[in-house]
């Protein structure tokens, strides 16, 4: 079995994690959630045997290089590492339903990818400002530091519907807000993804700080996908900011999480239809 078919039938896998998460999370039944959670797995494991294969195949065809070189292994990458930040927060919270709205977007990575043309799906030589030691770095500390903004996106709209579900039926909870979490656990889980994001964004910018000075020349260009790393980590730092000096919480941290995300998409896949040195990566 070759790489491309077993990432295409991740793309379903994820789908039908989706559709069972979203069902647990207005149904209920403690069988869609477990067939969720099951699913979510396993399109994780054979998310990572496809990554090992198509890595295993680049070298076979004398490329040899990791899965990240392109627009389509980063979407591959991208969906790969929502799904296991995803799954670590369900683990540790004992909540699935974060993953009604995150998976949707490990779905959604998975089937862009999928339409991308076959010229960018096929593995080739890595372009000369792409050889280098710092690729694996910088391209994994930025996307873990993605999936953890993902993952923050996600609870920040969960925090809104409950904070509505709150404010329309007073203390009973009962229904669909009965299977979201409380409004202080799913601040908490904001405050701590982004934390963790923040640290790996900031890790990611500077890894290709350093990558960026041995292949042109200069640590920082002011390159649009460079400023908007910049802007995107500073809007989490403002976040950051407002809860450890300040101690802002609830709404705001909700809504901040989700301008953040919004700004870490224009980052990932706006920025690439500007001119700039990182247009390679279309």
């Amino acid at each position: 079995m070759t790489s491309a078919v077993l990432l295409s039938g991740v793309t379903f896998v994820y789908l039908f994690s989706m559709l069972f998460y979203v069902l647990w999370l207005l149904r209920g039944g403690e069988f869609w959630g477990k067939a969720a959670t099951f699913l979510s797995m396993a399109g994780l494991a054979a998310q990572t045997l496809a990554l090992a294969l198509r890595w295993q195949e680049s070298y076979r065809l004398g490329i040899g290089h990791a899965p990240l070189s392109n627009f389509y292994e980063s979407l591959v990458f991208l969906a790969w590492a929502v799904v296991l930040i995803y799954l670590v927060v369900e683990r540790r919270t004992g909540s699935r339903s974060p993953g009604a709205f995150v998976m949707p977007v490990a779905f959604l990575a998975m089937a862009y990818a999928s339409f991308s043309p076959d010229v960018n799906s096929r593995i080739q030589p890595l372009i000369p400002a792409l050889q280098s030691n710092w690729l694996v770095s910088h391209v994994v500390t930025c996307f873990l530091g993605y999936a953890c903004f993902t993952v923050s996106f996600g609870l920040g709209v969960m925090y809104l519907l409950e904070e509505r579900g709150e404010k329309k039926g007073g203390s009973r909870r009962g229904g669909f807000a009965a299977i979201l979490p409380s409004a202080e656990i799913l601040d908490e889980l904001i405050y701590q993804s982004v934390m963790l994001g923040f640290i790996l964004l900031g890790l990611g910018i500077i890894t290709g700080s350093v990558w960026a000075h041995s292949a042109w020349g200069a640590y920082w260009s002011w390159d649009p996908k460079e400023t908007w790393s910049l802007i995107t980590w500073l809007i989490y730092a403002l976040l950051l900011h407002s809860r450890l000096v300040r101690g802002s919480r609830g709404r705001r941290t909700a809504v901040i999480a989700i301008i953040g995300f919004a700004s870490m998409l224009f980052t990932y896949l706006g920025v690439n239809h500007i001119p700039g040195l990182h247009s390679y990566l279309k």
